[in-house]
């Protein structure tokens, strides 16, 4: 396989690094804190207008098909500007499940005022349990969700639910009655909230693809919401690295810049190594994922290295700069937070580890054992 991406790829990543070198300044970014706000509108906006959130959205949905890597190519982006933006969860997440599994009146409705920067979309895939049965010819959908990414600011939230045994994935609009967002308070990231579920009556046009197929759905929602949180993991840490890198040639202790002394320069390359195996991870992942080949032990790698050496390459950065790091003034502090953040969302380590040794235990890595998935933050079993 050839990691190396295609012209359209690169061309798409430059652009969008363009606009957010331009836009997400340090002064811009401490304003948008400032204000508690998760959301840049404004740079939404601008990136819908150049086309970006469409490009890598099917063209069923009036994308250019461009597909997976290349939105993992723009989260690499997002991740290094530590960019305000839900695109993650609105876009890589909810739109692409809805043109994916969607029919034309959804795709209609939601996904493209979606591209076109009028909707926030996203997907309720954390910890919680939600419950749906029929009365009267409606849904009825009962429960509640935790940390839903960019739930605040968002329309529609796909939510999976219990059904007779299985799971269904369900359109649930903000402003649907008997739906309450409450906002939480979350380090990094896009922005959280709590959804709460009252009861709350849906048509049949809510449901997403059938209910035969909401496990395959639920599945394919939490992996591309994993892999988006890997590359936008690797975005953080390569820029973390960098920044690190111009600290210590420029820091003098002793007469010399800090980076010569070898127990620096070990600690960097370490960290050197460290987001090179995130790299390397995700983009095989991904790619398995986008050709749609059977990758669990690659997913759980990736998710491993972007959790693991998340947490190292984050630690080393703040030591590295020592008092500087850890000053909230200092731009290093929201790539630290921005770590800890997709660290915590991807699960642990172990879990991880659990995963590939169970299908290692098994033979091969096309097929887990049944009850070996990760039960991380954002599994799709976690929904029952």
């Amino acid at each position: 396989m050839r990691f190396t991406p295609d012209e359209s790829h690169r061309d798409l990543a430059l652009l969008t690094r363009q606009i957010l070198t331009d836009r997400v300044t340090a002064d811009r970014l401490r304003d948008i804190e400032a204000k508690e706000i998760r959301l840049d509108r404004p740079l939404w906006q601008e990136l819908a207008t150049a086309g970006v959130l469409a490009a890598a959205l099917p063209r069923r949905a009036g994308g250019d098909g461009l597909g997976l890597l290349a939105q993992c190519g723009i989260l690499v982006e997002v991740g290094r500007s530590v960019a305000p933006v839900p695109y993650l969860s609105s876009i890589v997440t909810a739109a692409a499940g809805l043109a994916t599994f969607g029919d034309e009146g959804q795709l209609t409705r939601w996904v493209t005022p979606a591209r076109n920067g009028a909707m926030i979309l996203t997907a309720a895939l954390a910890e919680g349990a939600v419950r749906a049965e029929r009365v009267t010819g409606r849904w009825v959908l009962t429960g509640a969700k935790t940390t839903v990414p960019a739930a605040p600011d968002a329309d529609l939230v796909l939510v999976p639910a219990e059904v007779d045994g299985t799971v269904a994935v369900f359109l649930v609009g903000t402003d649907d009655p008997g739906v309450t967002v409450e906002p939480q308070q979350v380090a990094g990231g896009e922005g959280a909230g709590w959804l709460d579920l009252a009861r709350v009556p849906l048509p049949d046009d809510r449901l997403l693809g059938t209910v035969a197929d909401g496990r395959t759905i639920a599945s394919w929602l939490t992996n591309r919401a994993m892999i988006g949180s890997c590359a936008t993991q690797l975005g953080v840490t390569e820029r973390a690295l960098e920044l690190t890198a111009e600290y210590v040639r420029t820091r003098i202790q002793f007469g010399r810049p800090i980076g010569t002394f070898q127990a620096v320069a070990q600690r960097l390359a370490d960290a050197y190594v460290d987001v090179e195996a995130i790299r390397l991870t995700l983009w095989q992942a991904a790619w398995r994922l986008a050709e749609g080949l059977p990758c669990p032990t690659e997913v759980a790698t990736a998710k491993f290295w972007a959790a693991d050496a998340g947490h190292r390459v984050a630690h080393t950065a703040i030591h590295l700069h020592g008092g500087v790091g850890i000053d909230l003034d200092h731009q290093l502090h929201r790539y630290f937070l921005a770590a800890k953040h997709h660290e915590f969302r991807l699960g642990s380590a172990t879990a991880q580890l659990r995963v590939i040794g169970a299908a290692l235990a098994a033979g091969g890595n096309d097929q887990l054992p049944h009850g070996s998935e990760p039960r991380g933050v954002d599994d799709a079993k976690s929904t029952q």
